[in-house]
């Protein structure tokens, strides 16, 4: 078997993927739908592998014939269980057990060799730990019907999956972006936009441009859509920073978080080089959410719950007593003044004292919702309106009416 979309001469490859087996019939594989546009692609007999770069040439992309269905297809059809991929390491697997743990959802996992856990709240829902890329991969699969992810990978290995549904797109976790950076020195010293570094005159067909990423999806997309020309795109597990100080590499195209790792490397991020913007996020597969029964009902329980804490984590509840002849007395005075009014507005009651063998009415006591920066300030107020007994509480939850979100969720569900 061969085939060729461009000719070898214009093939200056340097990713391999090995499939194995899986190149032996005549079925190309679903992986091979990394190579898109603007890709060269070539498949031999002689080698199961498959060789893919960026090239200023544009090709076609080839067809691929219906696989049939497998066992392990069958098997997840026949699936009662609703299933939850979580990471299972790094910073978005500690940022996601956090806060789910946050949502009084913590993860119960008996042994910490396993990658099969529970959520003793949420019934017949089964927790998985895998790697990110895997987690958007067994979504893709079937395997399993909902996950926790940074955007980045949901973005690289959904490959604008029509199935893959973002529920929530703001969990407030692992926040980064994917952007394009050059070395300090050298020839980039004084290359500072994107624009600059495509109109180097160095780059050309026999010498392209070499940028070294783990995103080789919305690499390709982005440097199309910049209209760059001979680029070429290679592929590394990690340490990405070093390829240009090895010689491997004019360009790395990395996730950025503070951009110090970029700077102890001297390198330097370039304007208008940004790809995404990424966090943690909640995505669930249509397919599930649509027949497989309890997807949807834990879907919605998650996202109540991430909502709620999320809208709760920077807010604090304020409590004091204040005198007054009436509570509507009390209501003009705060807001009269002070400036934090709560959500809609203060709740005010009374707060009954031994009056002698009867109760009578002194004090109200006022209720307000305050944002933490706002407290100290919040506090001062309350004491010139004539506040006292000030009691300050974070909040775990604020429940309003039903979340925007879930109503987008059915809309794209067709089920509004």
């Amino acid at each position: 078997m061969a085939m060729a979309l461009t000719s070898p001469a214009s093939l200056g490859c340097s990713r391999d993927v090995s499939f194995g087996a899986a190149m032996r019939g005549p079925v190309v594989p679903r992986e091979l739908f990394k190579c898109r546009l603007g890709f060269s692609l070539r498949i031999s007999s002689a080698s199961p592998v498959v060789k893919a770069c960026v090239s200023a040439a544009t090709t076609a992309a080839p067809t691929y014939d219906t696989p049939r269905t497998t066992s392990g297809e069958k098997s997840n059809a026949e699936r009662k269980t609703c299933r939850l991929a979580l990471p299972s390491k790094g910073r978005m697997a500690e940022g996601t057990l956090n806060l789910l743990k946050d949502c009084s959802l913590p993860v119960r996992k008996l042994n910490p060799r396993q990658y099969i856990a529970d959520i003793p709240g949420l019934k017949d829902l089964e927790v998985w730990f895998q790697r990110e890329a895997d987690v958007v991969r067994k979504l893709r699969s079937g395997d399993v019907d909902m996950g926790i992810v940074g955007y980045d990978v949901v973005a690289e290995f959904g490959e604008d999956d029509p199935d893959l549904l973002l529920v929530h797109d703001e969990l407030e976790f692992g926040e980064c972006h994917l952007g394009v950076a050059v070395p300090t020195y050298g020839i980039f010293e004084s290359i500072n936009t994107l624009d600059e570094l495509a109109a180097m005159p160095q780059w050309t067909k026999e010498r392209p441009l070499r940028i070294v990423t783990g995103f080789t999806y919305l690499g390709s997309k982005f440097l199309q859509e910049k209209g760059l020309q001979h680029v070429e795109l290679s592929t590394a597990d990690g340490a990405l920073e070093a390829g240009p100080a090895m010689g491997t590499a004019d360009a790395i195209l990395d996730l950025v978080s503070s951009g110090t790792t970029l700077r102890e490397n001297n390198l330097k991020e370039l304007e208008g080089g940004r790809v995404i913007s990424s966090q943690g996020v909640f995505v669930a597969s249509k397919k599930a959410l649509l027949s497989r029964p309890g997807v949807l009902e834990a879907a919605h329980e998650l996202l109540e719950r991430f909502e709620a804490h999320l809208r709760a984590r920077s807010q604090f509840t304020v409590v004091a007593n204040m005198r007054g002849e009436s509570a509507q007395e009390v209501a003009d005075k705060l807001f009269q003044f002070t400036s934090n009014h709560g959500l809609q507005g203060p709740t005010i009651s009374p707060v009954y004292v031994d009056g002698g063998g009867k109760s009578v009415v002194k004090y109200y006591a006022i209720v307000i919702c305050v944002a933490k920066p706002d407290i100290f300030k919040a506090v001062r107020e309350l004491r010139r309106a004539g506040g006292s007994g000030v009691l300050v509480s974070p909040l775990t939850y604020i429940f309003d009416e039903e979340p925007l979100r879930w109503r987008k969720l059915l809309e794209k569900l067709d089920m509004m």
